[in-house]
């Protein structure tokens, strides 16, 4: 692997999360007590049932088991920074995406290298690798909860200082992300060709299924339009730069990160596509507790 993808995609992925910090508070993580219904349901969608629906969305379109681990990988990880920006788009509860990434980016430390340990020992892609080991999985820790807390921290303590800094991180978040991953395509370019066909149709239905059960399990649960909207976000925008960095810098395998990587993609659109059909024409639900302002909500990192 090139010095882009070893060195480019943790640096890229660093400025993100570093960004994602700068943005929460220790607020955000206390409000899920306040909304304890939402929140329980959008992180029993994303912890139990997406992972489960992925592993027979594999099965049924038999999928060769480096790919299989790979989708498997996406299912686990969190909802993104995007999430909030499609969530301001469509009138979504945005507070409430904030307390869900902030929330599931903890919770994946524990439970991606589960899932992924799972289907490495199920699917068995590498006959040499026995799972993500307690030294790979404590790079997933530093990779997703260092860099937060440490705009947490600059917020806390530098809040001028972190408020100016907002809108520098994001931009410079975005051209590293496209400078990199426009490398790392450019030199997988034959790789990502021979499999996109294959990969294509179970992305794009995961990716429906995953947004549609985000909406309408809340909504069947009674859950407020502008919660269920939110969740359906926080739940179908996967982070596809987490998984792309723990499948090539942590397991070293650039086919692991293939699914991700088309599912980084084809997301933007149909998230776009299925906003326009759940969005909220009117403000019928009461605001949330802590209802951030457009400026805060615009200069969330668009990644996925």
């Amino acid at each position: 692997m090139s010095a882009l993808t070893t060195i480019g995609l943790p640096v890229a992925l660093g400025i993100i999360m570093f960004g994602l910090g700068l943005s929460l508070t220790v607020g955000d993580f206390a409000r899920v007590l306040k909304q304890p219904k939402a929140v329980l349901i959008a992180l029993i969608c994303q912890l139990i049932v997406l992972p489960i629906i992925c592993f027979g969305l594999v099965l049924a379109f038999q999928l060769p088991p480096v790919l299989a681990v790979g989708m498997m990988m996406l299912a686990a990880s969190p909802g993104g920074t995007t999430a909030n920006l499609y969530s301001h788009l469509f009138r979504g509860d945005i507070a409430l995406n904030i307390s869900l990434t902030a929330v599931n980016s903890v919770i994946a430390v524990i439970t991606l290298p589960l899932i992924t340990n799972f289907a490495i020992w199920y699917f068995q892609p590498f006959d040499d690798q026995l799972g993500m080991q307690w030294a790979k999985a404590a790079e997933v820790f530093a990779i997703v909860l260092l860099p937060v807390a440490a705009g947490m921290v600059v917020r806390r303590f530098w809040p001028d200082f972190a408020k100016k800094m907002d809108k520098p991180v994001r931009i410079a978040s975005v051209i590293i992300l496209i400078v990199v991953i426009a490398g790392a395509v450019a030199s997988n370019w034959a790789l990502l060709v021979e499999n996109f066909a294959r990969l294509s149709l179970i992305v794009i239905v995961f990716c429906l299924i995953s947004l549609a059960i985000g909406y309408i399990v809340p909504r069947w649960l009674k859950v407020g339009k502008r919660q269920a909207i939110a969740t359906s976000f926080e739940i179908g925008i996967h982070n596809a730069t987490l998984a792309i960095v723990i499948a090539q810098t942590v397991l070293g395998s650039v086919e692991l990160s293939l699914p991700a990587a088309i599912y980084g993609v084809l997301m933007f659109f149909i998230a776009f596509g299925f906003g326009f059909l759940i969005r909220e024409r009117g403000a019928v639900d009461a605001p949330s507790e802590r209802e951030p302002s457009v400026a805060d909500t615009t200069q969330q990192t668009p990644t996925s």
